[in-house]
């Protein structure tokens, strides 16, 4: 199972790195698997460490995809690292084991410590559609268009019906993302 998170890290010179990430439980064990290249990769082979952020703020997922930064980040208890400041729960990790891979090594990470801040109330489907529209805006280069064209159009039929502020608003720069890649790549 994949749970859809927020991942901070951080460069050896201290700059945070926030982008979503699809993580996988091992027991008390994180496995992050970034594609190479990536920032978070690098940065966690660098530092050794990173935070899992669980929020409920969609803005966040679609904003470090976007460059729209819907955030505000808090120093972490335990690692050198970030934390996102208005999150339900963090887990600050420790880099346990590298398992090498040509295009995706899995980073396992060790907990090492964990803050509940709010309770989960659930999530809407227009929030599980702009989760799910995220993930198909960072594979708009893998990803033929047709596909996301109808995915986007099936994930809007939750938009209208049950979306709020924040997820238009996510919603909103995802689109607009889109509509630029297309743009772009027929340039």
């Amino acid at each position: 199972m994949i749970f859809e998170t927020i991942i901070t890290s951080i460069d050896t010179t201290g700059k945070a790195h926030v982008t979503p990430f699809g993580v996988r439980m091992e027991g008390d064990y994180v496995v992050i698997s970034p594609f190479k290249p990536s920032t978070t990769l690098e940065n966690i082979l660098a530092t050794k460490h990173a935070v899992m952020n669980l929020t409920d703020d969609v803005r966040v997922f679609a904003g470090a995809l976007t460059n729209h930064k819907a955030w505000q980040l808090l120093e972490a208890n335990k690692v050198k690292g970030f934390r996102l400041s208005d999150c339900l729960a963090h887990v600050e990790l420790k880099l346990a084991e590298v398992r090498e891979d040509a295009s995706r090594p899995q980073l396992v990470m060790e907990k090492i410590c964990e803050e509940n801040h709010r309770p989960f109330k659930g999530f809407n489907r227009a929030q599980a559609a702009v989760i799910e529209l995220a993930v198909l805006v960072s594979r708009l280069h893998m990803l033929p268009r047709e596909k996301i064209d109808n995915e986007l159009n099936y994930l809007q039929i939750a938009i209208d019906k049950t979306a709020g502020e924040r997820e238009l608003e996510a919603w909103g720069w995802l689109r607009e993302k889109i509509n630029r890649y297309y743009l772009e790549s027929q340039a």
